[in-house]
């Protein structure tokens, strides 16, 4: 089995392949868990993740939060905490309360709270908070972590890891043209994020995958001025304080790059936009300097939701990608795949492709 793309996902898959007793390849591009996987904003949380996914984000969360018991003691700092997703305007209320009911429905412990409980949870909260929704189980990691985490476990289950050796192409019979020569595999995952479009195109499969180029801040070290993993209505912030005092603010606001490119700049109103509501949600971080701003690349299908399957009318590949808020459910998501891969029934329902390949076929 050849594993093309070595993030969370991918690496999670080839772990869980290869302890079921499958000879493995893990390939990528770079080091393990550089791209996406390794320059996210680390969040776990119930409160950003989509209802259809909560199942599975949960189960996520535990793996996140136990990865030394299943991962060779390999770990990403995984904090759990209180979330806090807080409205601002009446507008804000209404549409948090509909999106945590939904939530609830899916298993999320999300209830709603006033202002004052609010800051209760998080004193660094501000008071122009009208309500919030509360999760218990939210939390937060490093994401610069991830790769080497999963590096030890991988090795000790015999994982054949291939890094900075680049897939150009597959031919017939999964003969793969890399850039440490022509590889055979008897079976292959695509596992690549935002190039999962190029990669699905190998194999004559046309996929479109839409590209964000997510930019992340983070603050000097400041004394403590949060607690909780915080965002807002919109969407548009996340926000968390680590144990050494820096803060890490993201949300989705968009720079400069593309799939080709990769991330090509920091976009200045984006950046703007970004600090101030962070600093509108906690007033402490009017006080903060900027140690640095990056991107980070994500994927996402026509209907939004993941890519996990088999790939149609080509026996023996499979793909795992797209999924929203990818870093919470990552690990999990390549645990089920691996038992769909092996013959087993998974756990919780794959998500596979033939819905988006009828899409593009009637346009």
């Amino acid at each position: 089995m050849a594993v093309i793309g070595a993030g969370v996902m991918g690496c999670s898959t080839a772990l869980h392949l290869a302890r079921a007793g499958m000879k493995v390849l893990l390939l990528d591009r770079g080091p393990i868990c550089r791209e996406a996987s390794g320059v996210n904003a680390g969040t776990l949380t119930m409160q950003m993740t989509r209802a259809a996914l909560i199942p599975y984000a949960l189960r996520a969360y535990e793996m996140w939060l136990r990865m030394g018991d299943w991962c060779d003691g390999g770990h990403v700092l995984g904090t759990a905490c209180p979330g806090l997703s807080v409205a601002f305007t009446e507008q804000e209320a209404a549409m948090l309360e509909e999106r945590a009911r939904i939530r609830r429905q899916a298993g999320a412990p999300i209830e709603i709270v006033s202002g004052v409980r609010a800051r209760e949870i998080e004193p660094g909260l501000s008071e122009k908070a009208l309500i919030a929704g509360h999760c218990p189980m939210d939390g937060f990691a490093s994401a610069y972590l991830t790769g080497r985490a999963f590096r030890p476990a991988l090795l000790n289950a015999g994982v054949d890891l291939r890094e900075d050796c680049a897939v150009r192409g597959i031919d017939a019979g999964f003969t793969l043209d890399t850039a440490q020569g022509r590889l055979d595999a008897a079976r292959v995952v695509l596992s690549g994020g935002v190039w999962l479009e190029e990669m699905a195109g190998w194999l004559g499969v046309t996929l479109p995958i839409k590209t964000l180029i997510n930019q992340l801040v983070v603050t000097e070290r400041m004394a403590p001025v949060m607690r909780t993993v915080l965002g807002v209505a919109s969407g548009l912030l996340s926000l968390k304080q680590y144990a050494n005092g820096t803060v890490l603010i993201g949300g989705g606001w968009q720079g400069i790059g593309d799939r080709t490119r990769g991330g090509i700049a920091v976009k200045p109103e984006s950046f703007l936009g970004n600090v101030r509501l962070a600093a509108h949600a906690v007033p402490a971080l009017r006080e903060a300097r900027v140690v640095r701003a990056w991107l980070g690349l994500e994927s996402e299908t026509a209907d939004a939701l993941p890519a996990i399957g088999p790939i149609p009318g080509v026996p023996d590949a499979w793909i795992i990608g797209c999924v929203h808020s990818g870093y919470t459910s990552g690990p999990y998501m390549g645990r089920i795949l691996a038992q769909a891969i092996l013959g087993e029934a998974p756990e919780l329902p794959l998500f596979p492709i033939d819905r988006l390949l009828a899409q593009e076929k009637a346009a």
